[in-house]
């Protein structure tokens, strides 16, 4: 293979963190005519990490920022693992070990460039013919199969150090994404586009989510109240999204009212505290109770119901409850729109009524729902 292609690291804006004590980084060769700049004791940090979760449950990364990631002129991208990739031709060989990547892939056009996926994928059906990989693999299993490039998010960058160091230093390009907003979103489904060299579709993807959820909202311009929504994300404790999250866009894109606005962020993720006081101080302005349910949260809504004290909730007592699948509303992914037509039906059935909806879904060509 004649790919030349330049990766570096650079290191987040960390004061005097531990992580930025431990992100130590020097220039090596790694096959494939590439160079790279390797972080040198990344695995040492990952054996800190461990020993202080033991001791510290929960503090080993709370509050460690995220580089930032984005678009460098016209062929570099940069990704949360502090990594600068210059792109000169396409990927062509592309393992994900995120659903979303591997649905965003799929809504780009790609098929045969995807040669492995997630073992848990569900969506679209044509990623359950692609071959299983896990984070847990071996590296050799990875490289026998021949990748140029191996799509993760940042746990599994910061969980897995010696998986990514070996894959880097075999010449595979590994990119670490997860957005966490909407605008985020938008700039990571460009990222992959310039990575696979569908930058033109993934900017029709960006124009069709944007008319897409512009005629979603139209559909409730009128009302003068709108309902007041609590939607939780992780029952047991009482959790909710954070305001800029993906899920409060799609709930507020089909006219609900956050309840939670003043909920805080969770370390960088979209989930946000907010505890069983707080909800039943708004108990009379929850008019309808939304919760996600999926792989973080397994709610029912008897269980909803039966939960002690929540008979104040107006939503409660008038058996407005509702379960969303979290993959339509907290995955960056084109079927977000999915999840405002959902929730708009549960909210205001004579708007998001199946004729309005049904005008709208020449606007949504990349959902393949």
């Amino acid at each position: 293979m004649d790919r030349t292609q330049r990766i570096e690291r650079m290191p987040p804006s960390m004061g005097g963190s531990l992580l930025a004590f431990f992100w130590g980084s020097r220039q090596k060769p790694i096959g494939f005519a590439a160079v790279a700049t390797i972080r040198q004791n990344r695995a040492w940090f990952a054996l800190l990490a461990i020993a202080l979760a033991a001791v510290l449950p929960g503090a080993a990364f709370a509050g460690t920022p995220y580089p930032a990631f984005g678009i460098e002129g016209n062929a570099a991208i940069r990704d949360q693992g502090g990594r600068r990739i210059a792109v000169e031709r396409p990927y062509r060989r592309i393992i994900s070990l995120y659903g979303a990547h591997t649905e965003n892939l799929f809504s780009l056009g790609l098929n045969a460039e995807i040669i492995g996926v997630g073992r848990n994928e569900v969506y679209p059906a044509e990623a359950l013919d692609k071959r299983v990989f896990s984070y847990h693999d071996d590296p050799e299993r990875f490289l026998a199969a021949r990748p140029d490039l191996v799509l993760i998010r940042p746990m599994i960058d910061r969980g897995y150090p010696a998986l990514v160091d070996r894959l880097e230093q075999s010449g595979v390009a590994v990119v670490s994404l997860q957005p966490v907003n909407i605008e985020e979103m938008f700039l990571y489904w460009q990222i992959l586009g310039l990575l696979t060299g569908k930058k033109s579709r993934a900017e029709e993807m960006i124009g069709t989510f944007q008319a897409a959820a512009a005629a979603c909202r139209s559909l409730f311009a009128e009302i003068a109240v709108k309902k007041g929504v609590f939607f939780e994300s992780i029952h047991s404790k009482m959790k909710t999204f954070a305001p800029d999250s993906m899920a409060v866009f799609v709930l507020e894109s089909a006219g609900g009212i956050n309840v939670a606005a003043d909920a805080p962020r969770v370390r960088q993720t979209n989930i946000a505290a907010y505890g069983k006081e707080r909800i039943l101080a708004k108990a009379g302005q929850i008019e309808v109770y939304l919760a996600q349910y999926g792989a973080m949260n397994r709610p029912s809504i008897e269980m909803i119901r039966n939960e002690p004290g929540f008979r104040v909730i107006k939503a409660i007592r008038e058996d407005q409850i509702y379960l969303i699948d979290e993959m339509i509303v907290s995955r960056p992914t084109m079927r977000l729109i999915d999840g405002i037509f959902e929730i708009g039906r549960n909210l205001y059935p004579d708007l998001f009524h199946p004729e309005a909806v049904n005008s709208l879904q020449g606007l949504k060509p990349f959902s393949r729902q």
